[in-house]
């Protein structure tokens, strides 16, 4: 079966070229122009991946990009945007999106990044553990719940948290005491590769450190690891 793309962009021109092209690599295509439609696509034909517009009239493209990453089975998210800003791109990869591209862009490039989103989402997951093992875990003193994407200090509180953060601690609790690269952690939170000037990895960790650990200055939950990248030391338990 073809993958299949859902191209969401405003501008009818870009739908239509982004559309002809990728069907000519054998994709499935739709394209639609605003949220409500995007949504009604995603019901219906479950997308393997979505190149989203930021600038679409009526709603930001960020707050579409959160809502498809917190579906159970997310697609794959590339922002296909004018905004080139540095801002712009960490904000978008902490939503949950797997890649960024600028217009005007090279449609071979955009092409070559689709097919390695679908690459990396298709690895295949680990067994599935049993639902209670795999909704809630418990460490130092922490809850945090992966069906309703919450963490919870020991005296219920509730600590909120970025898209980009929770899926950040979320792959570190399903990984504790192994040392994970940036690049480990991006494919474990599948999303694209780090590229050598994205450091929202380390954004990332600086604010979970800030938000979970008694010293941010001293971690004892999140170890960087000297030319290796990051480390959970904490002792996991599946509530």
């Amino acid at each position: 079966m073809a993958d299949r793309v859902l191209v969401v962009d405003d501008e009818e021109e870009i739908r239509d070229l982004l559309a002809n092209y990728l069907s000519g690599f054998g994709f499935e295509v739709a394209a639609v122009a605003d949220g409500p439609s995007m949504r009604a696509e995603v019901a219906r034909e479950r997308p393997d991946i979505v190149l989203l517009d930021l600038g679409l009239p009526g709603e930001d493209g960020l707050s579409l990009a959160r809502e498809l990453r917190a579906q159970p089975r997310p697609p794959g998210i590339i922002i296909v945007t004018g905004r080139g800003q540095p801002v712009d791109r960490i904000v978008g990869l902490e939503l949950g999106a797997d890649d960024y591209v600028a217009k005007p862009f090279d449609l071979r490039e955009l092409a070559a990044r689709v097919r390695s989103v679908l690459r990396r989402t298709k690895v295949e997951s680990p067994p599935a553990e049993p639902a209670a093992a795999r909704d809630r875990y418990d460490f130092a003193g922490w809850r945090i719940d992966l069906s309703s994407r919450s963490l919870m200090r020991s005296d219920g509180a509730v600590v909120p948290l970025t898209t980009g953060e929770f899926d950040l601690l979320s792959t570190f609790v399903r990984n504790p005491n192994r040392a994970l690269s940036r690049d480990q952690l991006m494919a474990l939170m599948h999303r694209r590769e780090a590229g050598p000037f994205d450091r929202a990895i380390d954004v990332q960790v600086g604010r979970l450190r800030r938000k979970i650990e008694r010293d941010p200055a001293e971690p004892e939950l999140i170890k960087s690891v000297r030319g290796v990248g990051y480390l959970f030391a904490a002792r996991v338990s599946p509530e």
